[in-house]
């Protein structure tokens, strides 16, 4: 198994054939010319500056389909001042009635909305970017753009929008300013592209031509940003966003007397150079984070879900994008979930062309007075970009203790865990050749031996294929969770993947194929195997963009350790005992263009130790346009097993139901006004919760928040504990 790791490693690297290619649309050139007149951001674009613009359009059809020009027109055009970029979509229409949005609320889905899209690459490195966008409303949507085509869209900046709807034809405007963007001043030349999702006609289209099987987004489509001069410096770039806090708190399952918060802390952003940033915090206060989506976990891990705290998002890639999605040498959600932070700082961005680092420091404090001391944390991680879009990467992860481990601590922690890796990540011009290779090595005081991790993968994406290799090879030593987030450890992975698409040319369905996962995992010992999933599935996409997927698995689970099946009853299955079962369902999503959307998916087969197991899953959702949207979620999982050795006692012959469901509502009364109403019901940790948010954005990126929280006991509805907290932001630029 290591030679056939070694073999994979040799074919990314050699595999750099086309990587030195010309950019594709290379010739798409948009020459901006400085404003000839004043803007005012109002959706009117009556100013001279606009008429004596130029128009990018004849834009190019992506979907259904991607080989002829686009059937809706849509005209765009910039210009810039000394503190602005300035953005004007006007969004024709063939089609009488109404747009599709679910409402005004920031970074909507994209797949439900009427929306035009800004896609710029500053630094013109095919890799790293911005986002912005508006629906048809003026729902406003900002992302980061990292990794080719992948859009953070948790980032938030500065920049205002408006959008204004003429009957036959709505038109977005925006203002972004150069503050909120990090370039090379020297640089003329910018990626840029332009997408619009109108959904009356299914179409999707781009400025410039991008085959269907990658997404709009994707930077090594883009055209070129041509300024006659270098762009404006942003000047004096310095950004302070301090904050108060105040709340209540009361612990009804610990019987404490209510607490009566106070807080005040602030975010300072530092523009040390117009591609370099210094992200400063003392006190951080996360309070106005939305709530994650409760699942029901039946797996054997923990689970994983993504950052959305702003002070950790800006150029968030270069720490959090290292490995895969199950092998991170740094997770920043470590960092202050349960333990506060107390400061921090973070100096990332473009050292020059072919250089990018991240540097961040912060220190944080104990939970609880029982819980052990707090931790320093230090990440350093160096980007050398290598032939056009593939960059060598290098990251060092360190966590120190503060002080010494309490003899009666609940969870003590251990003195220090590091973790260092290497990576190399290709990515060709043309997108079609994508991949990685790297190597993680992790150190800690109990585990010293057979910690390291050698993975890679390789995708080869066409029209029609998609080929992916995948392997994976980590030590029983390997102790990354403290400061990062590793699956599992000891095992071997093979993980080849094959999918074929159809594309007919007439009737309703847009294209359809099968997909062949291989996933098996082997001990490191012998190479035996003690895992695998063989799964196919056959997905339809028709052309209203609705969604169908059969599929069928076999599954083989032979337990490292022994674990809970059904992850609340306390009843544990032996580690090496073996189980086998098979298993089908079914996924439908329908068109996104409808006022009343739903979704449905299903599991039906076997389980541990001959065991069953149904789920049944299913989204309604209703949009009251452009005010209100509903969202009802639905899990249904239920296990039965029978009579069997393998099984402890309690959990012979038994069945076990398990509910998870709740309704979101999102109001909003304009694109600055936001009201999301959050029920959870989750039978497996016995919770109920409720959460609340009120959000004002009283000027541009600042906010007043009122949140509201509750948890009960789902069996009794006791309550276990409630908050009230009401946060003030405000972003000042001296």
């Amino acid at each position: 198994m290591p030679k056939t790791l070694l073999l994979l490693f040799l074919i990314i690297l050699f595999s750099q054939h086309n990587v030195l290619a010309q950019k594709p649309n290379a010739n798409f050139q948009y020459a901006i010319k400085r404003s000839t007149s004043p803007i005012k951001v109002d959706g009117l674009a009556d100013e001279q500056a606009w008429k004596d613009a130029k128009t990018a359009g004849d834009f190019f059809q992506v979907l259904p389909m991607d080989t002829s020009m686009a059937a809706v027109r849509t005209d765009v055009k910039l210009t810039f001042d000394d503190k602005n970029l300035y953005v004007l979509f006007i969004n024709h229409d063939t089609i009488p009635g109404s747009y599709m949005v679910e409402s005004m609320r920031r970074d909507f889905t994209f797949s439900k909305n009427d929306n035009d899209l800004l896609f710029i690459d500053t630094f013109n490195d095919l890799t790293t970017g911005y986002s912005f966008g508006s629906n048809a409303k003026g729902g406003q949507w900002d992302g980061l753009m990292s990794n080719g085509s992948n859009i953070d869209v948790s980032w938030d900046n500065k920049w205002q929008s408006e959008a204004k709807y003429y009957g036959d034809y709505w038109i977005w405007e925006a203002a972004i300013p150069f503050k909120t963007l990090r370039y090379k001043k020297e640089v003329t030349s910018w990626g840029i592209n332009f997408s619009r999702n109108d959904l009356k006609s299914t179409e999707k289209s781009s400025w410039t031509p991008i085959p269907r099987q990658f997404p709009t987004a994707s930077l090594a489509y883009t055209g070129n940003l041509v300024w006659d001069k270098p762009p404006p410096a942003p000047g004096l770039n310095i950004s302070v966003i301090p904050y108060v806090n105040v709340g209540r708190v009361v612990n009804h399952e610990a019987n404490t007397s209510p607490e009566f918060t106070k807080n005040v802390g602030l975010d300072a952003k530092i523009g040390l150079t117009s591609s370099m940033n210094l992200d400063l915090t003392v006190n951080p206060d996360f309070s106005q984070v939305d709530v994650d989506v409760q699942v029901t976990n039946l797996d054997r891990f923990e689970l994983f879900f993504p950052e959305r705290r702003q002070f950790f998002l800006e150029n968030g890639d270069i720490f959090n994008n290292f490995g895969f999605q199950t092998i991170r040498p740094f997770f920043s959600r470590r960092i202050g979930i349960e333990a506060p932070i107390y400061y921090g700082g973070k100096l990332s961005g473009k050292v020059n062309e072919k250089w990018r680092i991240g540097a961040m420091a912060m220190q944080t404090g104990k939970a609880h007075e029982n819980q052990g001391p707090g931790s320093f944390y230090n990440v350093l991680s160096v980007q050398r970009q290598v032939f056009k879009r593939s960059y060598v990467s290098g990251i060092f992860v360190n966590r120190d203790l503060i002080g010494e481990n309490l003899t009666d601590a609940t969870n003590p922690i251990s003195a220090f865990n590091r973790t260092a890796g290497l990576e190399f990540n290709l990515a060709s011009e043309d997108n079609k050749w994508n991949g990685k290779a790297f190597f993680i090595k992790t150190f800690s005081p109990d585990k010293l031996k057979d910690n390291s991790i050698l993975a890679g993968n390789l995708v080869r994406t066409t029209r029609n294929w998609q080929l992916t290799m995948q392997m994976e090879s980590v030590g029983e030593g390997v102790e990354a969770n403290e400061v990062g987030y590793v699956k599992r450890s000891n095992y071997i992975r093979a993980k080849p993947e094959i999918a074929y698409l159809f594309f007919p040319k007439k009737g309703p369905i847009l294209s359809h194929g099968p997909n062949l996962v291989l996933s098996q995992y082997f001990t490191r010992e012998n190479s035996e195997t003690f895992e695998y999933l063989h799964m196919l599935n056959y997905g339809v996409t028709f052309k209203d963009r609705s969604v169908l997927r059969l599929w069928g698995a076999i599954d083989y689970v032979k337990p490292q350790r022994d674990f809970d099946p059904t992850n609340f009853a306390n009843e544990k299955i032996k580690a090496g005992t073996e189980h086998y079962w098979q298993a089908t369902g079914f996924e439908y999503d329908s068109k996104p263009q409808s006022v009343f959307t739903y979704a449905f998916s299903s599991r039906f087969g076997g389980y541990y130790a001959d065991g069953n197991r149904i789920r049944l899953e299913g989204e309604l959702g209703y949009r009251f346009q452009p005010y209100v949207a509903i969202l009802m979620k639905a899990n249904y999982n239920q296990i039965a097993f029978g009579e069997d050795s393998r099984l402890p006692e309690g959990l012979i012959n038994s069945k076990h139901k398990l509910w998870l469901f709740g309704p979101r509502i999102d109001v909003t009364l304009s694109n600055k006004l936001f009201f999301t109403n959050f029920f959870q019901y989750n039978q497996q940790n016995n919770n109920v919760n409720l959460n609340t948010r009120l959000q004002w954005r009283y000027s541009p990126a600042s906010d007043l928040f009122i949140v509201y929280t509750d948890n009960y006991l789902a069996e009794n509805f006791n309550v276990r504990n409630r908050a009230i907290v009401m946060k003030f932001t405000y972003w000042w630029n001296p």
